[in-house]
This record gives structure tokens, C-alpha cells and sequence, in this order.
């Protein structure tokens, strides 16, 4: 063990600071990372030069130093910085023995290569030997990228691009609050005497967004949260109505809803639903095992997963997403096991399969904390975990069509979306890929200007449910901002 569990680093190069700090991370994912010099304890030095990346480092009783050579001198400030990355994955691999799944890479977006490549009209082999030899992945992941990036390229060439948008519409409200969640989420029994008036905040958010974008191309509309179906059946009428007042849908290819919570879903939600023209909800259940969803504060059982997904499909529902998180508090492989048999019986038209990804903001933080040592986080290898869970999704004829990575992920995975025949998700490709502006309204949304791959602007909206309706003028003020064509 590190003393005190820490490990203190140090970066020479400010430019490098945050990527080596991500890196680091990645090979020592159960320790405190100090970013700070000290000598006396754990440490790890990492020193950058024009022509050399050097490591000195002391713990677990090795001290010793490395010293590589750039890959190639160069001028250009990208190339210089993947040269020091890719010695610097080097020399924690010699270190520590570990290779990770998704070797050098750090990013989010790990398929954003592929599609560049794809662009460039580079051969599948070209792009393959570039994830498995210049950035270390492993041969499957390599594969899954390329395979995503290809599917992903068709679905973007068949909407406007960067000539439309997408609307996202958060709805900030949840029957209680997840252990892992790290979404701004208020319970609904404490909001409901104040949703009509945010319901109203966002009706003045939407008749800003139908002038600004008077013209442009609605690709999509993403109501998320929260739990949008925390709000009732009425309720539900009046958003559905202010958007179809507010949008222009002639260019619509896609209409999701997030009915996330099992106990939020009834017959009449769900007929509010197929009525407005939603064609996409996800009925989530992120495990199919009872004694986990109490664990997590989900408050809702396994049969009423199965209870709603089939009210679901009586409602007409036929492109139906379920969620999953793979290393639950007290889940393994029989578990992820267990849930897997009980999706492919009922069949969603697509499936995301996370990683656990501990956030700073959600409980489960807490939760690890007040563990003897954190490596009881999780009852089995993630790895082996993820190989169930894909097995099984292959078996039900789902095909990956998006990625993303997340900081302090479980074992260096990612999170896949996979999905049958006409059943992407196009939000999500349009949404993690960066290709399309996206017009985010409500509470803690943060909205995307892409004007193209290197021109994108960013703006937020308050994280405090009553902050954002008491200053809902200076929330629209930003967007104004933001978006003046």
C-alpha cells in the first residue's frame, strides 16, 4: 500500500499537468492523487523536454527513474504533448506491469479518431494499428471503436449536421434520489407546489430558442433529468403542448423521453407520450436484482421494470432503450448475470451498458469512503462483468452505435450504446460526437454551440433548481449570448 493510500504528483509542464493527472489516475484508480511535490512520501516526478520524457518516482519500496526519448522532435504543440503522453504510458506500464483496455487514452470520446481517420479515407488496418500501436488500446477495443465510428458516421451524414440542432429539455425532478447519481435532481414531492412555475421557465427558454432558430433544422428533442415522468400525466400535457408550440418538427428524425424510473411510468404518462409523436423512451432499471435497487435508493422492484416496459409496448412504444451500470454496491458476475437473462427475455430495441463511474457529487462518494479499503467496491473483476453483459447483448442481435468514457470509470471501461436495426439513439451520436449544436433549456443543462470541429462555445444554466426560475432572465440572457447568428 501507498503510504496513507496517497501518491503525490508532480508535473514540470503546466500544459501537461491535467493529461498526466488523468493518466495517473487510470493505473492507480484506488489512490489519492496529491498534485503537489513531495519527496518524503509516494511520489511520482514527471519532467517534459524537447527532446525527453523522464519519471522519477518512489513507492510500494521502488524508486527508480526513466528516461525516454520523444518519438519525434517536432514544433507542433499536439504532436509533442501525444509523443510525452505515449512515454509516459510506457514508463507506469514498465512501473507497475498493467496495461489498460483503453491504453494511452484519457478523453471522453475515444471513437473521435476513428471517425477523423474514416474522414481521411484511412483503411480499417491503418486505423486499427493506430489504437493498438501508437495509443496502446487493446485488440477488442480497437475493434469496438472502429465498428461505433462507422456506424456513427452514417447515422451523422443523414442529418443536417452543423446546419441544425438539437433541443435537450431537462426536467430537474425524481421520485428520490439514486446513490449513484450525480445529476441535479430534486425529490418531486418537495417541488410540486413550484413545477408549474418552471414548467413556465421553461416555456420562455423555448419561445427564445423558436426565434433564435427560426429556419434552422430540428434534428432532435431530448427531454432527460431527473426523471421526466416524475412529473404528472397534466403535467406531461402542458410540456408536450409548449414544445409543439414552440418547434418547428418538419426535420424531426427523433423524439426521446426518459421515463427512467419503473415507479414514474402509468398508462396515462404513457399515452401523453405516444400522443405528442415522443418515438424513443427508456424505461431504465440499471439492475434486475431487488436487493441492489434498495442498496442504490431506487424504490422501485425488479417486477415493476417488467410491469412498465410492457406497458410500454401496449402504448405503442416500439422503440423502447433500457439502461444498465455494471460493479453495483454488492454485485458480481452472477448478478450482472442475472439481470442480463431477465433484458434479453424482454428484448428493448437498444440497451446502454455503463461502467460504475463514482462522481464527486453523487452519495455513492460517501458510500466508498466509509469502506475499510475500496477495492471491496466491487465483488468481481469489471472486466469480466462487461464481457457477461456483452455477450449477452450480442446474443440479442444489438450492435454498439456510441461510446463515451468517463473519469474514475471502473476498470478503464467505457459505457456503449447498442442498439437493433433503425433503433440508434441519433441524439446520443449527435449529442457525445460534438457535430451538432445543442440548445440545452432547464435547470444544471449546459447548452453546445458547434459551428465545426474546432469552433465550439459552451454555456450553462444554474445547478439550483430555485436559482434558475428566480433568474430564468439572466439564464436566457447567456443563451442569447451565446447564439447570436
Amino acid at each position: 500500500m501507498l503510504e496513507d493510500n496517497k501518491l503525490y504528483l508532480f508535473c514540470q509542464d503546466e500544459v501537461f499537468e491535467y493529461e498526466t493527472y488523468l493518466l495517473v489516475k487510470e493505473f492507480f484508480p484506488k489512490k489519492e492523487i496529491m498534485r503537489q511535490k513531495n519527496e518524503t512520501g509516494a511520489f511520482l516526478i514527471c519532467e517534459y523536454t524537447k527532446a525527453h520524457t523522464k519519471i522519477t518516482y518512489s513507492f510500494d519500496g521502488k524508486s527508480d527513474g526513466l528516461e525516454l526519448d520523444v518519438l519525434e522532435e517536432s514544433t507542433d504543440e499536439k504532436a509533442y504533448k501525444n509523443s510525452h503522453m505515449h512515454n509516459l504510458y510506457v514508463a507506469l506500464w514498465t512501473i507497475t506491469g498493467i496495461r489498460l483496455p483503453w491504453g494511452s487514452l484519457t478523453g471522453v470520446r475515444p471513437t473521435k479518431f476513428a471517425r477523423e481517420m474514416i474522414g481521411e479515407k484511412k483503411t480499417e488496418e491503418e486505423i486499427l494499428r493506430f489504437y493498438e500501436e501508437d495509443r496502446f488500446v487493446s485488440k477488442d477495443k480497437a475493434k469496438l471503436a472502429l465498428s461505433i465510428a462507422q456506424r456513427e458516421t452514417a447515422i451523422i451524414s443523414d442529418t443536417d449536421g452543423f446546419d441544425g440542432y438539437s433541443l435537450y429539455i431537462g426536467i430537474p425532478f425524481c421520485p428520490s434520489r439514486c446513490l449513484y447519481c450525480s445529476f441535479l435532481s430534486g425529490p418531486v414531492l418537495k417541488w410540486q407546489n413550484r413545477i408549474e412555475e418552471y414548467l413556465s421557465c421553461l416555456e420562455k427558454e423555448l419561445s427564445f430558442v423558436s426565434g433564435a432558430f427560426a429556419g434552422k433544422p430540428l434534428n432532435t428533442i431530448y427531454i432527460g433529468g431527473g426523471t421526466p415522468t416524475a412529473l404528472s400525466a397534466e403535467e406531461l400535457k402542458l410540456l408536450m403542448e409548449m414544445i409543439r408550440r414552440h418547434t418547428e418538427t418538419a426535420s424531426l428524425a427523433e423524439f426521446t423521453v426518459e421515463a427512467g424510473r419503473p415507479d414514474s411510468i402509468t398508462k396515462e404518462k404513457l399515452t401523453v407520450l405516444k400522443q405528442a409523436g415522443v418515438s424513443r423512451i427508456s424505461v431504465n432499471p440499471q439492475t434486475m436484482n431487488d436487493e441492489t435497487l434498495r442498496l442504490i435508493g431506487r424504490n422501485h422492484t425488479v417486477a415493476q421494470t417488467v410491469d412498465a416496459f410492457h406497458m410500454a409496448r401496449e402504448a405503442g412504444f416500439d422503440n423502447i432503450n433500457m439502461d444498465i451500470i455494471l460493479g453495483l454496491p454488492s454485485e458480481g458476475c452472477k448478478e450482472v448475470e442475472k439481470t442480463m437473462k431477465e433484458l434479453s427475455i424482454l428484448s428493448p430495441d437498444s440497451l446502454t451498458v455503463h461502467s460504475l463511474a463514482i462522481k464527486r457529487s453523487a452519495g455513492m462518494k460517501d458510500w466508498v469512503k466509509d469502506l475499510k479499503d475500496n477495492e471491496e467496491v466491487f465483488a468481481d473483476d469489471p472486466a469480466k462483468m462487461m464481457e457477461i453483459a456483452y455477450g449477452y447483448v450480442d446474443q440479442m442481435g444489438l450492435k454498439p452505435y456510441y461510446l463515451y468514457r468517463q473519469k474514475n470509470i471502473a476498470g478503464n471501461l467505457e459505457n456503449v450504446g447498442f442498439a437493433g436495426e433503425g433503433k440508434i439513439g441519433i441524439y446520443n451520436i449527435l449529442m457525445m460526437e460534438e457535430v451538432q449544436t445543442i440548445v440545452a433549456i432547464g435547470a444544471g443543462t449546459v447548452s453546445k454551440r458547434v459551428d465545426s470541429p474546432t469552433q465550439i462555445g459552451r454555456c450553462d444554466t444554474a445547478k439550483d433548481i430555485a436559482l434558475y426560475m428566480d433568474n430564468i432572465d439572466d439564464m436566457i440572457a447567456r443563451k442569447q449570448e451565446l447564439f447570436r447568428f
